[in-house]
This record gives C-alpha cells, structure tokens and sequence, in this order.
C-alpha cells in the first residue's frame, strides 16, 4: 500500500494513493504514474512494497532516476524522508494505513496483478510514437473516506484569496465600467486623437471619477490613488496588470491563464502573482492591443495568434472557445540589451572551449542545427552564434514572429504573414525560404523549422548556402535527426527514408543541443557532429557534452562539461590548408 506525494519542481503538489505491490513510473499509458515530459522515460522506474519496505527500481532510463540527489546503480531501499527525482517531478513514498479497501464493482484489489513473477518491461527502442492521449485520472480514495493527509494536501495546494485583492480587483472593474460610459472609449478616434493625447484626456477622465468617488464615501481609505489610477489606465489603453512585469528586467516570461491567475518566470522559477485582471474582457481588450498594430487579428473564427510586442517580445494568445476558462496570453521576454557569448559562459551554459568552438564552426561555415525543448533558450543561442558571422557577408532571416536582433549591418529581416479575414494571402516560413535563395544570401538564418520548410532548408544548405543556422524542438541529437526526417516528410515529397537521411548527413553539419533543468539553468548539454552515414544510419559524435552528477541539497544541478576527444573533420581539413586552429580545446582537463 503505498501513499505518493508527487510535486513538480517549481510548481504544485498532489498525493495519491495506490493499493497494490507494486508500481509503475513513466511516459506512456499505463504506467501507474504517468509524467508526459520528455525528460521521463517511457518506463523510467518502479516502486515495489517487500517487508514492509519501499524499494525504488530503475528501470534502464535515459536520464536515470535519483534518490537525495544521487543516481541510483541499484535497486534501493527508500525511507520515509527520501526524495525520488525523476525528470523535472520529486516523489516522497510513504505507508498506506488503513482498512479493507472498497473496490470497484466488487473487483478484488490485486486484479490483475501477480505476485508471483514480474512482468518483463520493453526496451525503450522497441516502442514507436503513439497516437496522442489522455493521462487516466488518478485512484481517488473511497467514498466518504478522505485521507488527514490528502486534506492537507489540498488544503496547502488551493490558493488563498486575498479579500484586499478582491476588494481591489472590483473597485479597478468599477472606474473601468464608469470611465467606458465617461468617454465612451470603443467609439473614441484613437487615431486622430493619437497616443499622448489619448493618455492625457483618459487619465484626466480617471481622476475625476476617482475624486467624484472619494467624495461620495466609495474609495476605501488604505486604497494608494496613484497605484490605482496607474492600474486603471493601463487596462484601459495599455497591458493592464502585464505592464509592470515588462518593466522588470528579472522577470523573462509571463503567463495569463485567466483574468484571475497570471504566472510570472523569475531566474527560472514559475511563481503565481497576486496581480490580476479586472475581467476576461480586459484581458480580451489587451490581446486585441496586442495583435492589431501588426495587422494580425483574433476573433472566433482565428482564436488563436502569434505576435510581437515593440519591444521584440514574443507573445501566444488563445481565446474562447479554445480556451475554456478565458483569453490565454503567454510572453516571452525579449532583453533589452542582447547577450553575448560571453554571457553564456557567466551564466554556465556553456565553456569557454565550447564557446570557442562554436565560433570557429561559424566562421568555417558549418550548417547548425539547434535543437532542445519549449524554453530551453534554442533562440538566444541562435542570436548569439548568428553574431559571429563575419559582417561583409549577406544575411537574411525568416521568422514567424520576428525575435533575431543581428549585429551586423548586411542584414535583411523577413517575417511570415498570416490569412486575412477572408483566409487568403498568407505568407508561410516555406513560401520565404524558397523566396531567399533568389535574394542571393550568403548565409540563411530560418528561427524555427516545424514542418515542409525543413526540406527547403536542407536544399539550400547543400547548394551553396553553407553556414547557415536553425533551430527545432527536439531532446536529444539523434531524436533531432528524426524530427528533421519527420518534417521533410511533412513537405508532400514522397521520398524514400533512405534518401531523406542522405540528405540530411550532407546538409548539417553540427547539432547544438539546449536543455532546461528543473532548477531553471539552461545548459548546452551535447555539441554533436554529424559525421555521415553507415548503411541506413546517420553517425553521430558527440565532441562536448554535460554530464550530470545528481543535484545538491537546495536541488541544483550538479555536473559537469566534458570534452569527448574526439576532433571533428573539418579541424583537420582547417589544418591541412594552413589555417591556425586551437587543439587543446578538445583535450578534458
């Protein structure tokens, strides 16, 4: 009997409760516990109750299962007080003690389950990509049977609303109401009043009703005027509450789930804030803010948009019917001031060696493919490497929201075009990559590949376009080779597996692999070249890579860069033509 406590790290905690022997920890359905995150394995792990004892097995993972920040070699015995790390999830097991279960439609417990051997588990090779699915709901506790702890649980994960807040929030919804009747805003001619006086008259507007307010006894007296009158302001012709997040330099993304719940990424935590939007309407007024000076539009018939901010920020928004509990933003912060390599090494997301490298595969113009998951930092790495070609040659760039803020003068910015109202007239990442090879680029920068585009990119680095740059969503250097055959699929081209890959060993030349850990560091944890082709295989070899030791007491990541030996082929080519090149880099210190 065993009663989990599972938290991810960074975010909430839940308990449930398992009556049975054993259990089973992983990605796929049908694991007891399923964590749908790349960084689990298919079946990552199993917890077996023996003697009154728990006993954690891995169960040959990618990543490994940890236990006190150690990884385990072995099945171990768990105490109470030990903590399981798997992927970006903790896990505290703990004895289940209680009576006789109440099954299900009279179902013994252990249906289903032998005792008397163990059911051999897959390779993780040997399973395929499945169709999508749904994660089965949790074993609830029998009716009218509420565990102390799974109370508690709840009780610590539902969030405490703030009466002054609510107070707030509705005294904020109040002077928007009356200020929309003051000067009837959705009529208003904001262009022919233009910004400075549209500000000026409205926050005229809300000082008379904040004094006409005051005056009849509605305005509590710990309510700060002037912080009111900012927040009434800013939803009425700015961000509303997303205003100050922006103005924060520590703060990288923000999320609006709802009017009422707005996330914020701080140093890479996730933490809920205790501002808020007066309504889902403001929220929706905000979005609409948002997309129209760019000329794209949201509305039921295209609920969903990308877009940017002036600032380069990149901005997601959904609303109803697609998202069910209100308009959805999520943004990406975009820095005011550019890193540089030499911030990546500050912050430990990669060496100096490494930087060294990546440079000189730059210059020597290698194809490089960057690859890594959501947020794992794939377009400031992209930006950074992108800076190191050399500013007498010709760049042009194709992005779907235009984030890439270049150095160089010779530089021609692109960016896609959604349909119009009549679902006419876009202009895909496809329809511009074909269009850059007539624009005479010496190096072809494409922010993201995500389906037909890819064979057009592989096209033009094999004709000509050397030391050209992308990036795509994968976890590891080879699951990278699959996603780009998967997408050259995606083109409509009926070509052969076989052809695809030769395609893809004679375009790219190196893959950079990001990582986002569950403390929040961003490392480059592979620099992989691809080396060619034996048989039907594209070869790989890693020539830097992170290698993971566990985490400390505070949970941080703890490893180290290694550097394989091995010396990629174009060094020796380099060498060969007499161009001085830095070998110590490839010796581990």
């Amino acid at each position: 009997m065993f009663l989990i406590t599972l938290a991810e790290k960074g975010g909430g905690s839940e308990q449930r409760e398992f009556h049975k022997n054993e259990i089973t920890i992983g990605r796929l359905p049908g694991n007891d516990i399923m964590l749908a995150k790349g960084n689990v394995s298919k079946y990552h792990s199993r917890i077996v109750a023996k003697d009154g004892k728990f006993i954690i097995v891995d169960m040959k993972s990618t990543n490994g299962t940890f236990v006190n920040g150690k990884k385990i070699a072995a099945p171990q015995v768990l105490k109470p007080t030990d903590q399981v790390f798997i992927g970006d999830y903790i896990l505290n097991v703990e004895p289940l003690e209680e009576g006789p279960m109440e099954t299900r439609a009279g179902m013994p417990e252990d249906e289903g389950y032998d005792d008397g051997g163990e059911e051999p588990y897959p390779e993780e090779e040997q399973y395929a990509e499945e169709e999508p699915y749904e994660e089965e709901p949790a074993p609830q506790p029998a009716a009218g049977r509420m565990p102390a702890s799974m109370a508690a649980a709840m009780a610590r994960n539902k969030r405490k609303v703030d009466p002054r807040i609510e107070r707030y929030t509705r005294l904020q919804k109040e002077i928007h109401d009356r200020l929309i009747e003051y000067l009837d805003l959705r009529r208003m001619d904001m262009d022919r009043l233009g910004d400075d006086e549209l500000w000026r008259r409205t926050e005229k507007a809300i000082r008379d009703i904040i004094d006409q307010m005051e005056a009849d006894g509605e305005l509590p007296e710990d309510v700060d005027r002037e912080e009111l009158l900012t927040d009434v302001i800013n939803e009425a012709l700015g961000l509303g509450p997303l205003e100050a997040f922006l103005a924060s330099d520590e703060i990288s993304e923000i999320m609006v789930n709802h009017a009422n719940q707005i996330y914020i990424e701080r140093k890479g935590k996730l933490t809920l804030s205790e501002k808020t939007f007066s309504s889902n309407q403001a929220v929706l007024g905000v979005i609409e803010r948002i997309v129209a000076p760019i000329g794209r539009r949201i509305d039921e018939s295209s609920p969903l948009v990308d877009a940017r901010l002036k600032d380069g920020s990149r901005v997601n928004a959904i609303i109803p019917p697609l998202a069910l509990k209100g308009p959805c933003i999520t943004i990406r912060k975009f820095k005011k001031d550019s890193l540089k390599i030499q911030d990546l090494i500050k912050y430990k997301t990669v060496t100096a060696q490494m930087a060294e490298f990546l440079e000189m595969c730059v210059k020597a113009r290698r194809n490089i493919v960057i690859s890594g998951g959501t947020g794992s930092g794939k377009t400031t790495t992209l930006n950074i490497i992108s800076s190191f070609i050399p500013d007498d040659e010709r760049i042009i760039t194709v992005e779907d929201a235009a984030e890439l803020q270049l150095p160089q003068d010779h530089w021609v910015q692109l960016e896609s075009r959604p349909p119009n109202l009549e679902g006419k007239g876009a202009i895909t990442i496809r329809d511009l990559v074909k269009n850059c090879l007539r624009m005479r680029p010496d190096r072809i920068v494409v922010g993201e590949c995500r389906s037909g585009e890819t064979l057009d990119m592989l096209q033009a680095m094999n004709t000509g376009h050397d030391g050209s740059l992308t990036t795509l969503h994968a976890n590891t250097p080879r699951d990278a080779i699959a996603r780009l055959e998967t997408m050259v699929l995606m083109s409509g081209m009926e070509l052969p597996v076989k052809a695809i890959r030769e395609q893809i060993a004679s375009a790219v030349h190196m893959i950079v692999q990001q990582t986002r850990f569950s403390d929040g560091t961003r490392k480059i944890c592979f620099i992989t070249e691809v080396s060619g082709m034996e048989v039907d295989i594209v070869t790989l070899q890693d020539i830097f890579y992170y290698k993971q030791d566990g985490f400390t007491e505070d949970h941080k990541v703890r490893g180290r860069f290694v550097a394989s030996g091995f010396v990629p082929k174009f060094y020796d080519e380099l060498q060969r033509k007499g161009i001085p090149v830095n070998m110590s880099i490839f010796r581990e210190d």
